[in-house]
């Protein structure tokens, strides 16, 4: 074996790459670090994990989470693109091993103006693919909420004149929005 040849499987298998399963997470995927920044949120999931979103600059919104047994936190992946500029506050919900996150964008929107774009986004499992809906020149979600068994959640908006609603559920995915008269 030529000697740069024996140091990539030697590096390989040091990175537990060597028989994995398809999917698996290697600890070499887990070697970034979270920005520290006022628009990053993180929230902690029932078996220790934590999920991280923050807003990167003519990218959109960017996902991260942590691994208590690789001891590191995943490459960033952006979950929604757009160079729109963010508004203020990203919102995480955990419901087990489910996560719910709320993000807006909006042209002047951190100086008060409404969004354009509101993201409901979903991740479950492996929090390696993650359901993003985006709802178009809308106020923004209020929250997430659990229907059941965190396999079905709901986003809402209310005003005094209707609920806004938007459903997904793991084996369908997003829904149409419905507006529902109060």
């Amino acid at each position: 074996m030529s000697g740069a040849l024996s140091v990539a499987v030697a590096v390989t298998a040091a990175c537990g790459e060597i028989g994995a399963e398809a999917g698996e997470t290697h600890a070499s995927d887990y070697s970034h670090r979270l920005p520290e920044s006022a628009d990053t949120e993180v929230v902690e999931l029932d078996d220790s994990r934590r999920v991280g979103m923050y807003y990167d600059a003519g990218r959109g919104l960017v996902e991260q989470h942590y691994s208590p047994k690789a001891k590191g936190w995943s490459k960033p992946q952006v979950i929604y693109k757009t160079k729109t500029d963010p508004c203020p506050g990203i919102s995480l919900t955990a419901f087990g091993g489910t996560v719910a996150a709320i993000a807006n964008f909006g042209l002047y929107c951190a100086d008060g103006e409404p969004p354009t774009e509101s993201i409901a986004a979903v991740g479950v499992k492996s929090l390696a693919k993650w359901d993003t809906n985006m709802t178009k020149n809308f106020d923004g979600w209020d929250g997430g909420r659990v229907a059941g068994d965190a396999k079905r959640l709901s986003f809402t908006n209310a005003s005094i004149e209707r609920v806004t609603r938007l459903r997904w559920s793991q084996a369908e995915g997003f829904s149409d929005v419905e507006e529902i008269p109060r």
